[in-house]
């Protein structure tokens, strides 16, 4: 098993900044795909970043230019920057992981439990 915890998420004003930090522990040694995730109310779920244990990224079209995703593998830890900050992005943001190379919301097989990142205009 796989426990992933999410923090960093808070209340910021538009073009503001936050980084929202995800430790995993457990069996993570099994982990190659690790990604963030975010649900509005009355939203599905959809992927915001993801990152490969090889470096290999991908972003979303609505966050590109604005947010970051990294990890540090000796931490187990994967960071998301988020930078110019719009009222839309106000969400639930959840950190997953899966041991295969997709990035998608279905192929993730462990979830954390989110942090809530408010956007004020």
């Amino acid at each position: 098993q796989v426990q992933l915890v999410e923090s960093g998420g808070g209340l910021v004003q538009a073009g503001g900044s936050l980084r929202l930090y995800c430790a995993g522990s457990g069996s993570i040694f099994s982990i190659n795909t690790m990604g963030w995730f975010r649900q509005a109310p009355g939203k599905q779920r959809e992927s915001v970043a993801g990152i490969t244990s090889g470096g290999r990224t991908n972003y979303a079209d609505s966050v590109k230019g604005r947010f970051t995703i990294s990890r540090d593998n000796a931490k187990n830890t994967v960071y998301l920057q988020m930078n110019s900050l719009k009222p839309e992005d106000t969400a639930v943001y959840y950190c997953a992981a899966n041991s295969g190379r997709s990035f998608s919301v279905k192929s993730m097989d462990y979830w954390g439990k989110g942090t809530l990142v408010t956007v004020s205009s």
